[in-house]
């Protein structure tokens, strides 16, 4: 009995050990700061440095509702009323939203770019992908509406764990215009699923049944909780689906079976040979276009 003991505690501390590792990949990632993004960005010729520091932007520090502070930037367009929200994908910050800025900016919106918690110079202790971030997000929208007006159009474009975030809150606050979403995951615990599976050759049981309740004692949100298909039919707003189809790190089918259980206008737009958040950079012409025929299509523009 001893010796059986002995062998379940040996056992347990390395899955357990194991089970926190894979939490803390989920919930505590390691984020890029300012400069490695900027500086990777201008390399590859997704922002232009003197242009960016050319534009009227105002530094924004608005409270969250969970008590920590959260660091925006908005860019007003002469005149607008209309505005676009643009959320940046895990472990990036504000900077990583910046590649999309012109495609609105062009189009006569006011940019509105911010870091979600945990991420860049926003607080917050973990990221929940969406669980808590969606009501962050509806504080920004609040800020929007009190600068523009209560009836000013708001969307939102979110890129991967941004996306997630986006549909999320749209199926919580209708006074949202449009959302697009760029290769949102569908169920965080489907995805986990698939990425270990993916990443490690490993089923779900028991590394991530540990994960599961660890991150819940460290967030009070399980796995399961974050899934913006289960309330995909609440969007009352137009959405624009997203995805790479040599995306290996979400896979497209999870925004196909989205776009297929989202009710009313929707469209969406699978980009050939785009891997995660890379449709933009395989095909910034028709990215471009297609954003701008959605737009024109429920009359934002």
């Amino acid at each position: 009995m001893f010796l059986l003991l002995l062998f379940i505690v040996l056992l347990g501390i390395p899955l357990l050990a194991l089970s926190f590792h894979f939490s803390n990949l989920v919930i505590d990632p390691k984020t890029l700061d300012d400069i490695h993004i900027l500086n990777d960005y201008a390399e590859k010729g997704l922002i232009d440095l003197t242009s960016f520091q050319s534009l009227q932007k105002e530094e924004i520090w608005l409270g969250s509702p969970y008590g920590y502070r959260m660091r925006g930037w908005f860019f007003p367009y002469h005149g607008a009323t209309k505005t676009v929200i643009l959320c940046h994908g895990i472990t990036m910050n504000l900077y990583g939203s910046m590649k999309y800025f012109h495609i609105f900016y062009r189009r006569g919106f006011n940019i509105l770019v911010y870091d979600h918690r945990s991420h860049g110079k926003s607080g917050g202790k973990y990221t929940t992908l969406g669980y808590y971030e969606k009501y962050d997000l509806k504080a920004w929208v609040d800020w929007i509406r009190n600068r523009t007006g209560p009836h000013s159009i708001v969307g939102i474009h979110g890129e991967s764990m941004g996306a997630a975030i986006a549909l999320q809150y749209a199926a919580m606050d209708h006074r949202i215009a449009f959302s697009i979403a760029d290769c949102s995951f569908s169920d965080l615990y489907e995805l986990l699923q698939f990425r270990l599976w993916e990443e490690y050759k490993l089923p779900p049981f028991p590394i991530l049944h540990g994960a599961n309740l660890i991150t819940y004692l460290r967030t009070k949100a399980f796995f399961q909780d974050i899934s913006p298909i289960r309330t995909i039919k609440e969007i009352t707003a137009p959405v624009l689906f997203i995805h790479g189809l040599e995306d290996r790190y979400i896979p497209p089918e999870m925004s196909i079976k989205m776009y297929q259980h989202k009710e009313g206008v929707k469209d969406i737009f699978l980009v050939e040979n785009a891997r995660h958040a890379k449709s933009f950079m395989e095909s910034p012409e028709a990215y471009e276009k297609k954003i701008d025929l959605f737009l024109k299509s429920i009359e934002v523009i």
